[in-house]
Parts: structure tokens; C-alpha cells; sequence
């Protein structure tokens, strides 16, 4: 098993990772019944696409010793309008340090690494992934 999750009323839950025992809560959002106190479970999908395409980036530059420390990712998901709701967009905008300097072949294979993160490829094709890489 990899999680287990605890409903612990109020539209919230508490997810345990089994291996580290770290935990998260998650909370109903505003606009749909909840407090909107924690990650909301749609919004752990789209940070979760964030942190796998900077983990694959990360995997990269290790191995091309680039230090990418202080990139920093901005997530922004966007709901549906219509029933049923779901993730519609999520829109991803990476930011690397100003003073990190990159060779165009570098910057490719970024920007394909992120592409083809386990998350990326995971998530339906209904979602539309809106990705800037901002060098």
C-alpha cells in the first residue's frame, strides 16, 4: 500500500504516506461545500503535476550537473463550468533562477523531461496542460 486516507468529517480527509508517515490534509473547496483550509483534492492532482515535472527535471540536471535550486513553480488549475466537474486546465509556469544560465540543447531537454513526467502522461487528454518554461 502506498497511502492510507482517514475521512475525518467536515469534507476533510487525512492521507498518511506509509513509508515516511508524513501526512496531508486535504479540505472541500469553497466552491464546492467546504472551508478550503487545505489542498482540496483536485488541487493535490495539479500540484502533484508540478512536482513530478520538476522531479524529472531535477533527475536530469543531477546527471548534467546543473543546479536547478530556487526554480520555482507557479500551479494554477481551472475547473470546469459544466457538470461534471472536473480539472479542465492546468496551467504551469516555471520559473528558473534568473542567473542560471542554460544552453539551448539544456533548455530542450528540460522542457522534455517535464513533458514526459509520469504525472503528465497519466492525466487524461481531457485535461489541457498549459505549460511556460520561463529561462
Amino acid at each position: 500500500m502506498t497511502a492510507e486516507i482517514v475521512y475525518t468529517g467536515e469534507l476533510r480527509t487525512n492521507a498518511t504516506h506509509l513509508k515516511s508517515n508524513i501526512q496531508i490534509i486535504t479540505d472541500a473547496p469553497t466552491d464546492n461545500q467546504g472551508k478550503g483550509e487545505a489542498f482540496s483534492p483536485s488541487d493535490l492532482v495539479a500540484t502533484a503535476l508540478g512536482s513530478c515535472m520538476m522531479t524529472i527535471m531535477g533527475i536530469y540536471a543531477q546527471r548534467e550537473n546543473i543546479d536547478l535550486k530556487n526554480t520555482k513553480i507557479n500551479i494554477t488549475k481551472i475547473m470546469t463550468t459544466k457538470l461534471p466537474r472536473k480539472i479542465a486546465e492546468i496551467v504551469v509556469e516555471i520559473h528558473f533562477p534568473k542567473d542560471l544560465t542554460l544552453s539551448e540543447k539544456h533548455q530542450i531537454s528540460l522542457k522534455n523531461a517535464a513533458h514526459t513526467c509520469p504525472v503528465a502522461l497519466s492525466l487524461s487528454a481531457d485535461i489541457k496542460q498549459t505549460v511556460s518554461f520561463l529561462f
